[in-house]
Parts: C-alpha cells; sequence; structure tokens
C-alpha cells in the first residue's frame, strides 16, 4: 500500500494558517481631556474636562458651577452606564434644574428666613426657597464661571477656583475657594475643598450629585439599597427647616443603620417623611474623631453596582429626588421620574447659624476651611 504524502502537507498547512496569539488589550491609560462645551448667556466660553482612569471609569466636569456632568462605570458584568443625572449640553444646565451634579456655596442647604446674624450684625439673603435661603440662593456657586487648572494625568485632577466678593448674595467677606477634583485608581472620585476669607463669614460646601445606580434615566431607585452610617438626625419642621433637636433614627423609617431598600418604608405615615414628600434630611454622621469616616454605601441589586461615601464632613443630607416629576427631559431625552435619583450631599448641618448645638459652620480670618469628601464605585 503506497503511503500518502498529502496528509503531512495538509497539516503542516494547517498549523501555518492558525492565527497567532493576539496580546491582552493595554489598560486605559489615565488621561485628562478639555473640550469645548459651550458658552454662557453673556458669552463666556465653558469647558468639559473628562477624567479617566486605568480602568476605564470616566468623570466628566464642567467649570459651569463646578458641575459633575457625568460618572461613567461598569456593572457586574462590565456593562459601562452613566450614574449621575444630568444633561447633554451646556444649555440645559442654563436652565431651570435641580442644581444637577452641582458645587454649592455659599451655603449648601438652607438658612432659614433667609437671614442669619453674625457678630451682631444681620445678614440679609436672597430667599428661593418659599421665604428661606436654598443652595446659596438663585445666584449661588452652581451657576457661576469656575476658573480651571488642569493639575495632571497621573492621576487625572482638576482644580476649580473663585473669588467670591464681599457682600455677594448677602454673604460677608471676600471668600477664595479651590475646590479639586481627583479620579483614583480605585475607582474614586475625591473632591477636596478649601476656602478662606477676610471677613468673619459663615461657609458650607457640598457636591449635589443625583445618582441612579442602574443608569440616569433608568426607572426610580426604589429598589436599591442604602446604609446610612448615623444613629442620628435632624428633625424638620414643614418648611424643611432643622428644628433644631438632634434625635435618635432608631424606630422610625428613617432608620439606615443596616442595607435597605430605598423605598421599603418611604410612603409609611410618618409626619418627617409627610414633610419631605420622601427622604430629604441631614443624618448626623457617627464618627470616632476628626478625619474620613464613612458615611453611606448604596447598592443596585440589579447591577451589582455599589456606591461609598466617605468624607470628613459631619452630616450627609439624603435625598430622594422628591420633586422630580417627569417633565424634566436629561441626556437623551430621557425623562427623569419621581424618585428617579438620589442624592448624598456631605455637608455641616442646614440652617446651623441659627442653632448653637450644631457644629459650627463659622469661618474666620486666618482659619483655612477644608473638607474632603470621596465617592468610590465598586461591584458585587
Amino acid at each position: 500500500m503506497k503511503k500518502s504524502f498529502l496528509l503531512p502537507f495538509i497539516v503542516t498547512l494547517a498549523a501555518c494558517t492558525q492565527k497567532a496569539p493576539q496580546p491582552a488589550p493595554k489598560a486605559a491609560q489615565p488621561s485628562l481631556q478639555r473640550s469645548v462645551f459651550g458658552k454662557m448667556t453673556n458669552g463666556q466660553t465653558v469647558d468639559l474636562y473628562t477624567l479617566s482612569n486605568h480602568n476605564g471609569m470616566t468623570v466628566k466636569i464642567t467649570n459651569y458651577g463646578g458641575r459633575i456632568v457625568a460618572i461613567i462605570v461598569p456593572d457586574r458584568e462590565g456593562k459601562e452606564a452613566d450614574v449621575v443625572l444630568g444633561f447633554d449640553n451646556l444649555n440645559g444646565y442654563l436652565g431651570n434644574n435641580p442644581f444637577f451634579g452641582a458645587l454649592i456655596g455659599r451655603y449648601a442647604n438652607r438658612i432659614g428666613d433667609a437671614e442669619f446674624t453674625l457678630d451682631g450684625k444681620v445678614y440679609h439673603l436672597p430667599a428661593n426657597d418659599g421665604k428661606n435661603c436654598l443652595h446659596g440662593g438663585p445666584n449661588g456657586f452652581d451657576k457661576q464661571y469656575w476658573k480651571a487648572r488642569e493639575l495632571g494625568s497621573t492621576p487625572p485632577a482638576l482644580e476649580l477656583s473663585t473669588l467670591s466678593k464681599d457682600g455677594e448674595a448677602g454673604f460677608p467677606g471676600n471668600l477664595s475657594v479651590k475646590v479639586v477634583y481627583t479620579l483614583e485608581e480605585n475607582n474614586a472620585l475625591k473632591i477636596d475643598y478649601t476656602a478662606t476669607t477676610d471677613k468673619d463669614t459663615v461657609l458650607n460646601l457640598t457636591n449635589h450629585s443625583y445618582f441612579n445606580l442602574a443608569g440616569e434615566g433608568n426607572g426610580n431607585i426604589l429598589k436599591q439599597e442604602i446604609m446610612i452610617n448615623a444613629d442620628h438626625f435632624t428633625p424638620i419642621g414643614p418648611t424643611l427647616i432643622p428644628t433644631g433637636k438632634i434625635e435618635s433614627v432608631a424606630g422610625t423609617p428613617l432608620d439606615f443603620r443596616q442595607l435597605t431598600p430605598i423605598g421599603a418604608r418611604i410612603r409609611d405615615n410618618f409626619e418627617q417623611l409627610k414633610y419631605a414628600k420622601g427622604y430629604d434630611f441631614n443624618y448626623v454622621l457617627n464618627r470616632q474623631g476628626p478625619g474620613m469616616a464613612l458615611a453611606a454605601r448604596a447598592v443596585d441589586p440589579a447591577s451589582g453596582r455599589v456606591l461609598e461615601v466617605s468624607t470628613t464632613q459631619p452630616g450627609v443630607q439624603f435625598y430622594t429626588g422628591n420633586n422630580l416629576n417627569g417633565t424634566i427631559h436629561g441626556k437623551g431625552g430621557k425623562a427623569y421620574e419621581h424618585w428617579g435619583a438620589f442624592c448624598l450631599e456631605t455637608q455641616h448641618y442646614p440652617d446651623s447659624p441659627h442653632h448653637p448645638n450644631f457644629p459650627t459652620t463659622e469661618l474666620k480670618p486666618g482659619q483655612t476651611f477644608h473638607e474632603t469628601t470621596v465617592f468610590k464605585f465598586s461591584t458585587e
């Protein structure tokens, strides 16, 4: 029987035609990129800064209002989604919106009767929440142009700064403010606030991002779960101004010391919930002393996305988008529905100038206001 010389040829040919092993895809390189976002009504050009890390997490920030425009993170399957509410372009932010992603000041949250007394002098503020001043008034830091400086890409960091002049929005003192956003390699966005003044003043700074861990515009957040590291809260009256008391969360629908679905008790027949039409409360964080402490942990069981918030601040305002009602159309035209997001605004307590028992928000010449908050994302 004749030997076949064809088989070795076929084997050799097959070996030659096999694809060579492909190198593993390279990890994304950390970067900080700037692009034009639009123009303000006065013609001022506004920029958008895109921060990316090795893991491919992306954060977009504009120097109009220091607003976080996007936070793009993967779910447990690696599928990416933008988890903060907002708009596709600057025009959306220039219109009427509930502080999406904004840097809030001079005074985050509410000051009752839109006035406070400092050093024996009464200061009158613009009211934009009934008769109260909310988030610094109708022309607060969220509606201002901030000077931007790129600090580098390893890790990507952006500094925004402004000088709020004496008397602006009724507040005393020339206030110099710097806010640094840093995207770290562990998928944490660090926000570092620094401020000084040349006259006694009051100050409370925060970020007002609206989170939906399922992705912005993807339904409500009632099945998402949250743990808030607080045994106490500051109860409010009918106008959402704190009464001055500090009360235990135990036995109330405000107790989130264990991971609990946000919607589990949001409709309970409880006076505080009725005042706020959901959750809109300042929680007194448990802490052993100064420095960073865990404020909250939120989980979306469906996607596996996890958000942990740590801060040097004494409180966190937990808000559930009670005023969203589907009339605001955000990115991609999505309607933002009732209870369609939650906020975790790390802060000093609301209305502190009227409550001496609250941690002071006074800032004096020679002192430096310095607070830090970290939003860390992961999956489970």
